[in-house]
């Protein structure tokens, strides 16, 4: 929650920083949002698998943590795009390093009867941020009159109070002598991670490929006529569905309504896409966000959940990074083309196509998606 905080005042301001700041075109905040996201999701492949092999996740949740908050001291400095560009792969190095630990430790730690809930919470609480970030945007670009510099420098507290939080109060569970160290890893591994698993993973493949960076959102927000000031609540109507719907949908998947879920995910961003291909006011831009949250909070956890359920307890570290890294090819494509769209044809047109992709994709999910229901009631 703490590091969201900070990451999202960050991200919910940045788009316009490089746009209006910077002078960056669409196609570059594109290209630049979909490499730093998909590099924090290939970075988590090989945390995953470390954290497996040393059966020590924390350390490693640690160093991901710590340099996501060293890299924020860089956007309030940085004096031109490159460096711009740079602090924000080097942030997103960081949540690569801890996602796939992270994911891996609340597995162990959450009764398997509860784990689509507590997957929902950590994701109703990183949103909490993800809302608090935002708010917290618009009013550090209230106060410091559209200092956009000024403003980063208010995301340095959360992230510093972050690390705190995670060396005092966070303690990796007690495991016996013969499981502190797993054997070397192999890519044999990968043969026991399962055709379910497999299945999870191309889910969310599609997902990801349909759903662009929020970075578009944003612009989306100023394109309409949104002052650059006031752009970052578009996240904040999408944050604060998305935290309201992330732990009642754990808790549905929990009780053996994962596939229903998905199918209502689908539909939520299609939705979603055609509210804001037609936007034309900051109101419906602001609904258009709200119905993406929805469609996160639907799938996000339950997706997380999936995985851990699919996986075999001594590969969870391997599995969240591996279903990260396609899910990051996945971003990177799609953030690409979103850029490409936005500039050559037109911003509604990037959202007409990502209505298509999720239409493509839940009719494919519809043919086949059986096998998710009894993995989320743990069948």
């Amino acid at each position: 929650m703490c590091m969201d905080l900070s990451s999202e005042l960050i991200h919910s301001l940045l788009p316009l920083y490089m746009a209006v700041g910077l002078g960056a075109s669409a196609l570059v905040i594109g290209i630049v949002e979909g490499v730093a996201e998909s590099l924090a999701l290939v970075v988590k492949v090989a945390s995953g698998v470390l954290s497996d092999w040393f059966r020590a996740r924390k350390p490693l949740v640690l160093l991901g943590y710590g340099l996501a908050a060293v890299t924020k001291l860089a956007f309030p400095l940085a004096p031109t795009l490159g460096w711009v560009v740079g602090a924000r792969f080097a942030d997103r190095v960081g949540k690569g390093i801890r996602g796939a630990p992270r994911d891996a430790l609340i597995a162990d730690i959450a009764p398997s009867h509860l784990r689509g809930a507590s997957f929902g919470l950590r994701q109703a609480l990183d949103t909490i941020g993800g809302i608090g970030g935002p708010l917290l945007a618009v009013g550090a670009m209230a106060y410091f009159a559209g200092d956009f510099r000024a403003a980063f420098w208010v995301a340095v507290v959360p992230a510093i109070v972050c690390v705190a939080v995670l060396v005092f109060g966070v303690r990796e569970p007690e495991r016996a002598p013969d499981e502190r160290r797993a054997a070397r890893p192999s890519w044999r591994d990968a043969r026991r991670l399962g055709s379910r698993y497999a299945y999870v993973v191309a889910v969310a493949a599609v997902l990801t490929l349909a759903r662009f960076s929020e970075a578009f959102l944003v612009l989306r927000a100023q394109n309409v006529g949104v002052p650059v000031a006031a752009a970052p609540w578009v996240m904040v109507a999408m944050s604060v569905v998305y935290a309201m719907v992330a732990y009642p949908a754990g808790a549905a998947a929990d009780r053996g309504q994962g596939r229903r879920l998905l199918c209502a995910g689908f539909a939520a961003l299609i939705v979603a896409d055609l509210v804001l291909a037609q936007a034309d006011t900051a109101a419906v831009v602001y609904a258009g966000a709200a119905i993406w949250g929805l469609h996160m909070g639907l799938t996000q956890g339950l997706l997380a959940a999936l995985v851990a359920a699919a996986a075999p307890a001594d590969l969870r570290g391997t599995a969240f990074g591996v279903f990260n890294l396609v899910c990051g090819i996945a971003l990177l494509i799609a953030s690409a083309l979103a850029g490409a769209l936005w500039q050559w044809v037109g911003p509604a047109t990037t959202f007409y196509a990502g209505a298509g992709l999720t239409g493509a994709g839940l009719l494919l999910f519809a043919l086949g998606g059986r096998d998710v229901g009894k993995l989320a009631s743990g069948a």
